[in-house]
């Protein structure tokens, strides 16, 4: 399968949007505007509802017999069985109270809809949204703030609510790692999952303590310089991918390193060192550049096998790992400069 979006039967359509750019795949409806909440859930193919059914299990005498803690869901627009096996206690929550969860953040007028859409039969949603103000680094560098809302259908994770900002002149994602403030809410689907999902001050206020945090610390980096071979350094650090590598580059010993590893090590310095978005003011030479240089190479240099793989690894998997570790090398640079590449 060359791809996971759903497409719905019945209007022909795939379940997906995007404004501005290209849908995922060339599938999908391009928008000029942002759409409101209704807008963006019918564009998005997410205007189904789903229920909840007892799974009924054939006996070996030919009977059968309801379960009472085994159900299995489905959409009422077409009958797609989205999960078979999910537990007497698993609420759903309903696609159309996910976006309801975007508009109370702001108040409805200032969430700005950029992507939507479903995996598989339906399964699993997405929702990208833009919050209306932005963190300046410099005098120029801006980053826009986006919330990420997830969840499934058929009981394989939780809601996940996620606050990520973005840098817009590259379209790179700062993952971060702030050691008193998670950017994440996860949300089970239990009885209670609707009214906690209505909770959106939680991860609004998660928003603006980072916007506030990262405000200062991104300033601070674009002012702290950084030489070429710390730069290397650092994204060798933040790279690897066991203690033992690690172990290896702080004792000098780059010999024992995989060709793999260099090659992903080299193509990040490459991007810190050439590309247009790493000679601005705020990050040619600047502790800010390197760290941009981690995020940087997950987004803009290493190649996926398909748009959700990297998706998931920049929000979720590896891309995020390194890029938080990179967060913690530059932090832990800015208070102690070399002595950073000896500390755990």
């Amino acid at each position: 399968m060359a791809h996971n979006i759903n497409f719905n039967e019945q209007t022909g359509k795939h379940s997906f949007f995007s404004v501005k750019e290209k849908p995922w795949h060339g599938l999908g409806q391009i928008v000029e505007g942002y759409p409101t909440s209704k807008q963006a859930l019918q564009l998005a193919g997410l205007d189904f509802e789903v229920m909840k059914l007892p799974n009924i299990h054939r006996l070996a005498d030919g009977t059968e017999t309801v379960s009472d803690n085994s159900f299995f869901t489905y959409r009422t627009d077409n009958g797609a069985i989205l999960g078979d096996k999910v537990g007497s206690d698993y609420k759903i929550v309903q696609n159309v109270n996910a976006f309801a969860f975007f508009d109370s953040i702001v108040g409805g007028d200032g969430i700005m809809y950029e992507t939507a859409g479903a995996l598989g039969k339906g399964e699993k949603i997405f929702i990208t949204a833009k919050l209306p103000d932005y963190i300046k680094v410099g005098n120029d560098d801006l980053i826009e703030k986006y919330i990420f809302l997830t969840t499934t259908h058929d009981g394989s994770s939780s809601i996940t609510a996620a606050f990520t900002p973005i840098r817009i002149v590259c379209q790179n994602t700062l993952s971060m790692a702030l050691s008193n403030c998670s950017n994440v809410v996860k949300i089970r689907h239990t009885e209670n999952a609707e009214q906690n999902l209505k909770e959106a001050h939680k991860i609004m206020g998660i928003s603006n303590k980072l916007s506030e945090q990262l405000d200062g610390i991104f300033n601070q980096w674009a002012k702290v310089c950084i030489t070429d071979k710390q730069v290397l350094q650092l994204i060798q650090q933040a790279m690897s991918p066991s203690k033992e590598v690690l172990d290896n580059i702080r004792k000098g010993a780059t010999d024992s390193l995989s060709t793999v590893f260099k090659n992903i090590c080299d193509n990040a310095f490459m991007y810190a060192m050439t590309s247009p978005t790493q000679q601005t003011e705020t990050t040619k030479g600047t502790l800010f550049g390197a760290y941009n240089a981690v995020t940087g190479y997950f987004q803009n240099v290493k190649e996926y096998k398909e748009p959700e793989d990297k998706l998931n690894s920049v929000l979720f998997g590896t891309a995020l790992q390194r890029s938080q570790t990179a967060f913690r090398l530059c932090d832990t640079f800015r208070k102690h400069g070399d002595d950073a590449f000896l500390m755990n």
